[in-house]
C-alpha cells in the first residue's frame, strides 16, 4: 500500500488514478497530522510527500518518521510543484528521502521510480526475513554442537558483522536517486557475495538453502533490472542526431549475438538498409532489444528466422500504401517465427513493467519493448507489432529519415 500525502484533494487523485492503471493501491491522508496517524496504524510499502503544507509540512512529517523505529524504514519520495530549489532538495535527502520530483512530472517516470523503491523495499524485508532465519539456525547449532561453542560464536560474529554490511549497503541503496542507478550495482553485488558465503559455508538445511537461493534470484532480477532503468533514464536526455547507417549498426547488433545465435542455430536475413539521421547508440539499443527478444523467445526445437528489412514511404503510418524511392518516412519490420502472443495483449507490450510470459522460463524485467518504444518517440517516431501465437511475431516501426 503506497499513501499520498497532500493538502489538495485535487493533487492527491490524479496521482491515485496513475497508480491504479499499474495495479498498484494507495491511501491518501490531507495532512501531515493525519498521515503520522495513519502510517502508525497500517502498513505502508512507501510514501508519497507533499512538502509545502499547512500545519506540519514535509520535512516535519519526514523527520518524525525518521525518528520512530516502526517507521524509520518506510522510504519516502518528496513530490513537490513549488520547493524547487537546491536548498529544498538538499534538506529533503537530508531528512532521509530516497528521492526529491520536482512537477510537472513524466507519469512513466513517476511508475518506474515507484516500482524500484517498492522492489527495494521488498528486498530490505526479505533480506531482514533470512537473517532471523540464520539467527535460528545459529541457536539451534550452538545447542547441538556444545564441544564447538567457540567456533559458532566466531561464526556468528562473522554473520552478524556481514549483515550489518547488508543493512548498510541496503540502506545507501535507497539514498540514490534514479540518475545514479547504476552506482547500486556494486552493492548489490556484495549482497549476491555474501549471501552465497552464507549459503556455502554455513547453510545446512534444506529451508535456509531455498530462502538463500530465493534471495539470489531475487538479486540476479533486480541487476537486470538496474541496468535497464539506467537504459530507459538515458534516453531522457538530449542528444544531438547524427547520419546513422543502419546496416552498420545491425552489424554491431549481430556480432554481440554471435554466441546465441549460433547456439540456437539461428538465420538472419538482412536486406540492405538506409542510412537516416539518428541517435547511434539509441537505435544501436533498439535493434538490440528487438533482435534479443526473437533470439530468447523462441520455440523449443525451431531454430529461430529472423528477417530485417526496410523501404521508404510517403507517410508515417503502418498501413502507408505508397512506397516510394525518396520517401520521407523508413519503415523498418523485424519479424520471426517465434512463440508469438494474443494480439488482444498489443497494447500492454510496450509500457513499462508488463511481460506476457512466464519470467521463470525467459528472464527479463518488462522494460526492453518499453525502451525500444521510447527510443522510437524520441526519433519521432512510431512502433506497433503484429503477431500471432505459436507462430511469430513482426514488430514494425516508421522512422523519418530526417
Amino acid at each position: 500500500m503506497i499513501l499520498i500525502v497532500d493538502d489538495q484533494r485535487e493533487n492527491i487523485l490524479p496521482l491515485q488514478k496513475i497508480l491504479q492503471l499499474h495495479g498498484l493501491e494507495s491511501d491518501a491522508a490531507l495532512s501531515g497530522e493525519e498521515a503520522l496517524i495513519k502510517i502508525l496504524k497500517a502498513p505502508y510499502s512507501l510514501v508519497i510527500l507533499d512538502v509545502q503544507m499547512p500545519g506540519m509540512d514535509g520535512f516535519e512529517v519526514m523527520e518524525m518518521m525518521a525518528g520512530s523505529s516502526r517507521t524509520k524504514d518506510i522510504p519516502v519520495i518528496f513530490l513537490s510543484a513549488i520547493s524547487k530549489e537546491k536548498k529544498y532538495i538538499s534538506r529533503g535527502f537530508e531528512t532521509g528521502a530516497v528521492d526529491y520530483i520536482t512537477k510537472p512530472v513524466d507519469p512513466d517516470l513517476l511508475i518506474m521510480k515507484v516500482k524500484t523503491f517498492l522492489k527495494l523495499h521488498e528486498q530490505k524485508q526479505e533480506l531482514i526475513r533470512i537473517g532471523d532465519i540464520l539467527s535460528k539456525e545459529i541457536e539451534i547449532r550452538k545447542e547441538a554442537q556444545d564441544n564447538l561453542e567457540a567456533k559458532v560464536e566466531e561464526r556468528t560474529r562473522e554473520l552478524l558483522h556481514k549483515n550489518e554490511e547488508l543493512e548498510l549497503r541496503n540502506h545507501e541503496l535507497q539514498q540514490f536517486s534514479w540518475v545514479v542507478s547504476h552506482d547500486l550495482k556494486e552493492p548489490l553485488r556484495k549482497i549476491e557475495m555474501f549471501t552465497k558465503i552464507v549459503r556455502d559455508r554455513y547453510i545446512n538445511t534444506p529451508d535456509a538453502q531455498d530462502y538463500i537461493n530465493r534471495t539470489l534470484r531475487s538479486a540476479d532480477r533486480m541487476g537486470m533490472l538496474i541496468t535497464d532503468l539506467l537504459d530507459y533514464s538515458r534516453l531522457s536526455a538530449n542528444v544531438v542526431p547524427e547520419v546513422t547507417d543502419l546496416n552498420a549498426i545491425i552489424t554491431e547488433v549481430l556480432t554481440d549475438f554471435d554466441y546465441r545465435i549460433e547456439e540456437k542455430q539461428a538465420q538472419v536475413h538482412v536486406e540492405n538498409l538506409t542510412t537516416i539521421m539518428g541517435v547511434p547508440g539509441q537505435l544501436r539499443q533498439l535493434f538490440q532489444n528487438l533482435i534479443g527478444n526473437s533470439l530468447k523467445f523462441s520455440r523449443e526445437g525451431v531454430p529461430p528466422v529472423i528477417t530485417v528489412k526496410g523501404y521508404f514511404v510517403e507517410h508515417k503510418d503502418f498501413d502507408s500504401p505508397q512506397v516510394v524511392p525518396d520517401g520521407p518516412y523508413y519503415r523498418i519490420s523485424v519479424k520471426d517465427n517465434g512463440i508469438g502472443f494474443d494480439e488482444k495483449y498489443l497494447d500492454r507490450i510496450f509500457i513499462i513493467f508488463q511481460s506476457l510470459n512466464d519470467r521463470q522460463l525467459y528472464d527479463g524485467t518488462g522494460i526492453g519493448l518499453a525502451i525500444a518504444k521510447k527510443i522510437t518517440d524520441r526519433h519521432n517516431g512510431i512502433i506497433t507489432a503484429k503477431s500471432t501465437q505459436g507462430e511469430g511475431s513482426e514488430f514494425i516501426m516508421v522512422l523519418p529519415v530526417h
